[in-house]
C-alpha cells in the first residue's frame, strides 16, 4: 500500500511541475495569445485540484516537501513517512522537469538561460527582489498555504471542497509572488527546473528548501493550536 502512495506522490507531482513550469515556459509569453501571470498561476493552482480529486484517497496529495513537513509538524502526518514522500516527490519533478525540457528544447533558439520557470532571488528574482524579501515572502506564503491545508482538510470543513480551496490558495500565492520569486512554496518544485539549468539556479536552490520549509512547519504548528481537535491522517485511505 505505501509502494501505491508514494507512487501516487510521483505521478501527482510530476503533474504539477510539468503543468505549472510547463505553463511558464511554453505558454505564458507566446506571441498575442500568451496566458501571462494570471494563466501560469491558474495553471499551478489546477494542478493541485486536478490531482487532489485524482490521488488525494491514495496518498493525501501533498506533491510538496514543505507540505508533508508541515502536515507532520501539524499532527496530520506520520514523521516516520516524511523521507519516502520526499524522495517520491523529487522523483515526480525531476520526471516532470525532464518532459518539459524534452518538448521546450524542440524549439528553435530554445536557451536554458532564459530560466526554464526556475526560482531565484536578487538578480534572477523576475522583479529583481533581495534574498531577505526572496527568504520572508516565501515562508510567509508557505506558512498560510499549510494553514489553508490543514484547515480543508480538516474533520469539520465542508466535505468534498478541500481540493478546491488548496488550488485556489495557490493560485493567490502565485499572482502575489511571482514577481518576487517565481514561486516556489514547493522545493520538489523548484529543484526539478534547477537541475536542468545548473548554475546559478542551483545555488539558490537552497533557500527554496529553506524558507518553504520553515514555513511549512510555522503553518501547521499555528493551526494545530488553532483547532486541536482530531481530525485525522491526511495520507490517503489505509
Amino acid at each position: 500500500m505505501n509502494t501505491k502512495k508514494y507512487a501516487a506522490e510521483v505521478i501527482g507531482t510530476f503533474w504539477l511541475t510539468f503543468a505549472g513550469c510547463g505553463s511558464a515556459v511554453l505558454a505564458a509569453a507566446f506571441p498575442q495569445v500568451g496566458i501571462g501571470l494570471l494563466g501560469v498561476s491558474f495553471a499551478f493552482g489546477l494542478s493541485v485540484v486536478t490531482m487532489a480529486f485524482a490521488i488525494g484517497h491514495i496518498s493525501g496529495c501533498h506533491l510538496n516537501p514543505a507540505v508533508t513537513v508541515g502536515l507532520a509538524a501539524g499532527g496530520r502526518f506520520p514523521a516516520s513517512q516524511i523521507v519516502p514522500y520526499i524522495i517520491a516527490q523529487v522523483i515526480g519533478a525531476v520526471l516532470g522537469a525532464g518532459l518539459l525540457y524534452v518538448i521546450a528544447s524542440g524549439k528553435a533558439g530554445f536557451d536554458l538561460a532564459g530560466g526554464f520557470a526556475s526560482n531565484g532571488y536578487a538578480d534572477h528574482s523576475p522583479g529583481k527582489y533581495s534574498l531577505l524579501a526572496a527568504f520572508v515572502c516565501e515562508v510567509a506564503m508557505t506558512a498560510m498555504f499549510l494553514f489553508i491545508i490543514m484547515g480543508a482538510t480538516h474533520g469539520k470543513a465542508p466535505a468534498g471542497f478541500a481540493p478546491l480551496a488548496i488550488g485556489l490558495a495557490l493560485v493567490m500565492i502565485h499572482l502575489v509572488s511571482i514577481p518576487v520569486t517565481n514561486t516556489s512554496v514547493n522545493p520538489a518544485r523548484s529543484t526539478g527546473p534547477a537541475l536542468f539549468v545548473g548554475g546559478w539556479a542551483i545555488q539558490q536552490l537552497w533557500l527554496f528548501w529553506v524558507a518553504p520549509i520553515i514555513g511549512g512547519i510555522i503553518g501547521g504548528v499555528v493551526y494545530r493550536w488553532l483547532s486541536d481537535e482530531p481530525a485525522g491522517i491526511v495520507a490517503g485511505n489505509k
